[in-house]
């Protein structure tokens, strides 16, 4: 058992290795402006060990889509979510007004930096919120790697707080839902067999399907592809716009 455990940690690093190293330099936070008349401003929110540089194709299809983006920077892997959670909220009121039409597009832990902002803050304006590939239920993943110094190191408090079973476990401490129309995009396409293995179910490598789902969301959707590379994926930006749009994802019925 030793010896799997070992054989996973290193593959596990090769394969974390593989994400930083595709994710680009760090940024400070970009607003980017539509050609025309906004649609609405859009806060977009990276995951745990990225930038906003790591969100910049998300952040340009939905400016091209006509809205008004802001792809904020947050030091994801030095404070624990709910101290995120703060910063965030304080530069999101710093960037918007209470009356303009608000969206919020967030990937991976992003999406739980946003339920622990909305546990604690109001947006009165928020409209809609795309959460693609959010661990809203945890990852196995994370339990298993938690204990280990090394991604203790590289993932800081938040790492710690991501798995599903262990006393840290923010799921655990946070609402069951969001009083929010949500949308919900899934990936079912790993690049690490390792973790997939420890995962039940279908997964994208780093969280399970079902675990991607939250208590009265409005919609849900699986596009192929994996955690890693899900916010590179057309298909998963277009859903993303469809929902902001429509309120719903696009089934194909």
């Amino acid at each position: 058992m030793k010896q799997k455990r070992t054989t996973y940690y290193l593959l596990f690093y090769v394969s974390m290795c593989l994400g930083l190293l595709l994710s680009t330099p760090s940024v400070a936070s970009q607003t980017l402006h539509p050609e025309g008349k906004s649609r609405g401003t859009v806060i977009v929110l990276h995951g745990i060990a990225r930038t906003s540089a790591s969100m910049g194709d998300v952040a340009r299809y939905l400016q091209q889509a006509g809205y008004l983006v802001h792809n904020l920077d947050y030091a994801s892997t030095d404070l624990s979510v709910h101290v995120i959670a703060d910063a965030v909220y304080a530069d999101v009121k710093a960037l918007v007004s209470d009356n303009e039409p608000l969206y919020f597009v967030t990937y991976s832990m992003g999406g739980i930096v946003l339920r622990a902002i909305m546990a604690e803050y109001s947006f009165p304006s928020v409209q809609r919120v795309v959460m693609i590939a959010p661990p809203n239920q945890g990852s196995e993943v994370a339990d298993f790697v938690q204990d280990n110094t090394l991604y203790q190191w590289i993932y800081g408090p938040a790492g710690q707080q991501l798995g599903v079973a262990k006393g840290k476990a923010i799921h655990k401490k946070l609402p069951p839902s969001l009083d929010v129309e949500l949308g919900i995009i899934a990936g079912d396409r790993s690049v690490d067999p390792i973790s997939s293995a420890i995962i039940p179910g279908k997964d994208d490598g780093k969280v399970a399907i079902d675990r991607t789902r939250i208590k009265g969301m409005k919609d849900h959707i699986t596009v192929h592809a994996s955690h890693l590379f899900i916010i590179k994926n057309k298909e998963a930006m277009r859903q993303a716009v469809y929902f902001l749009e429509h309120g719903g994802f696009d089934h194909g019925k």
